[in-house]
């Protein structure tokens, strides 16, 4: 007996936030996402009694201690290393989701985890810093997978009018990864000695979580249908995603989509940077990942300890100022997710970097001028939670989110193997970099991340249109056809779509959407 599914708003793509996709955006975020932020900064607190295990380890092999550079070497290479496997994670997550979707590449790199949990966790018992380097490397691919694939699944299961909202979910959890770190690394907590290894293994906990739960919802719908063409599927997840929404509209939308691809197969990076239809995408992901690397957030990061010492604020005190910095972290990532689909994706990014390029040269002059006015040092530190402030309400999640919007299905993938290698690239450069930058700059240095951050905005400002309540398709045109399409317009013909249950089961009749004969298609 077939049954028509009902239309609550006929012709439009959107749906209200339902449990189901708040779920998601919660496990995925919490389970892999925060792990990026905590490794960031999980390495920063025990690092003296890191340098003292090494060289206990070395003594106790050779019969000599290490010197001070080859120590200094060997924790910058536990720390750096970490962004060596995020650039490999980033390599491969094209291949991973492509052969195992969405969700389950999500799932399956889970165990990478796991694997570098029992490395560190065992690495004092063991006697191996080799095991603490190869843990972090491994936490690194994992990360790097992660940047990548927990937006493009959030950007697909999400409605349009959703998108931006679930699109920065990952981005409040990264800040509260990095929070996480400061705070259980406090002396009270986890910051003594011989609690070091259990302080970098705990990634394993959010991870299991995860992996009880996210098996348990569906895969991405675009995936099911426009990659492996299960009509069932797609609409059982839809309506696992989905309440009092146009179903059919949504999977009209994702057909259109499928018949404007050349091929349904996945493209390689080679033939995305060769493919001239997407070359201003391909552009614009690039430079928005390259300035978020380049706006100097890391560099803040590292010397915000040396900012608040000048400022005057006790050194007993400042481990606790520098935890602080992590709530203006999540309240500004909050504020972020909760306006984008108001303000939408421009004003957040153009807005963050250009914050972040004012502050940047504001704490130059602060720098400069604090040896002649006092109140320069308070300055610079209402410079440094503006920086950090205004990463987070754009630049730190809404380029991962622009990655997923700009690009077809089949163009995806490859898109975030440049956006995410480009990024991790950026990260390992500034890292390195920097040191020698303020060394021959001093203060000057951060007129570089004014210059950058300022350009980023410019850019945006030009050539990257509004994506906001657009469907993928509509974006695509609008750089195709160079011009806006409005907000309210939407496909025509979407109200004479006929989806119908045949036998009981989700089907579309004759494997497609009918359309009344009286309607007409531009």
């Amino acid at each position: 007996m077939a049954e028509e599914v009902l239309i609550s708003s006929p012709g439009k793509i959107t749906s209200h936030l339902t449990g189901s996709l708040l779920a998601v955006a919660f496990l995925t975020s919490f389970g892999s996402s925060m792990l990026y932020g905590y490794n960031l900064a999980v390495v920063n607190s025990p690092a003296v009694y890191i340098k003292d295990f090494y060289n206990r380890t070395v003594v106790g092999r050779n019969g000599t201690g290490l010197n001070g550079e080859t120590l200094t070497l060997m924790y910058s290479l536990t720390v750096s290393v970490f962004a060596i496997g995020g650039l490999l994670g980033s390599l491969i997550v094209g291949i991973l989701v492509t052969r195992f979707g969405r969700k389950g590449t999500v799932v399956k790199a889970s165990v990478l985890v796991f694997i570098a949990g029992t490395l560190m966790g065992f690495s004092r018992i063991c006697g191996s810093p080799e095991m603490v380097i190869f843990g972090r490397f491994i936490t690194g691919i994992h990360s790097g997978i992660s940047l990548s694939v927990v937006p493009m699944y959030l950007g697909e299961i999400a409605p349009k009018n959703l998108r931006g909202f679930l699109g920065l979910v990952p981005s409040i959890f990264i800040g509260t990864g990095v929070f996480a770190a400061q705070i259980l690394g406090l002396h009270e907590l986890l910051g003594k000695e011989e609690h070091w290894p259990l302080f970098l293994s705990l990634v394993v906990v959010p991870t299991f979580i995860q992996l009880l739960l996210l098996p348990w919802f569906p895969e991405s719908p675009r995936y099911l249908l426009i990659e492996k063409h299960n009509v069932h599927a797609t609409i059982t997840a839809l309506k696992w995603y989905r309440t009092k929404c146009n179903i059919q509209a949504e999977i009209e939308e994702m057909q259109e989509e499928q018949r404007s691809l050349s091929s349904v197969d996945t493209l390689s990076v080679w033939r995305l940077l060769l493919d001239d239809t997407v070359r201003w995408q391909v552009l614009s992901v690039a430079i928005i990942n390259v300035g978020m690397q380049l706006s100097g957030i890391d560099a803040i990061w590292f010397y915000t300890n040396d900012i608040f010492k000048n400022a005057g604020i006790p050194v007993a005190e400042i481990e606790y100022t520098t935890a602080g910095t992590g709530i203006i972290e999540i309240i500004a990532g909050l504020i972020g997710c909760f306006t984008i689909e108001k303000l939408g994706r421009r004003p957040l990014i153009i807005g963050g970097f250009t914050m972040m390029g004012i502050c940047c040269a504001g704490i130059t002059f602060a720098l400069i001028l604090q040896t002649h006015l006092s109140f320069m040092r308070y300055v610079s530190v209402g410079c440094v939670v503006g920086i950090i402030a205004g990463f987070c309400i754009g630049p730190a999640g809404v380029p991962f989110l622009i990655t997923a919007e700009l690009f077809k299905q089949s163009h995806r993938p490859a898109a975030y193997i440049v956006g995410g290698s480009l990024n991790w690239i950026s990260n390992f450069t500034v890292g390195f970099v920097f040191p020698f930058l303020q060394m021959s700059a001093g203060s000057y240095s951060y007129l570089v991340f004014s210059c950058v951050c300022l350009s980023v905005a410019m850019y945006v400002y030009i050539v990257i249109p509004e994506t906001k309540n657009k469907t993928f398709m509509e974006i695509s045109r609008m750089f195709t056809k160079k011009e806006a399409v409005p907000e309210t317009q939407s496909l025509g013909h979407m109200d004479q779509l006929k989806l119908k249950k045949i036998n009981g089961y989700g089907t579309l009749e004759n494997g497609s959407l009918e359309f009344d004969s009286s309607s007409s298609v531009p």
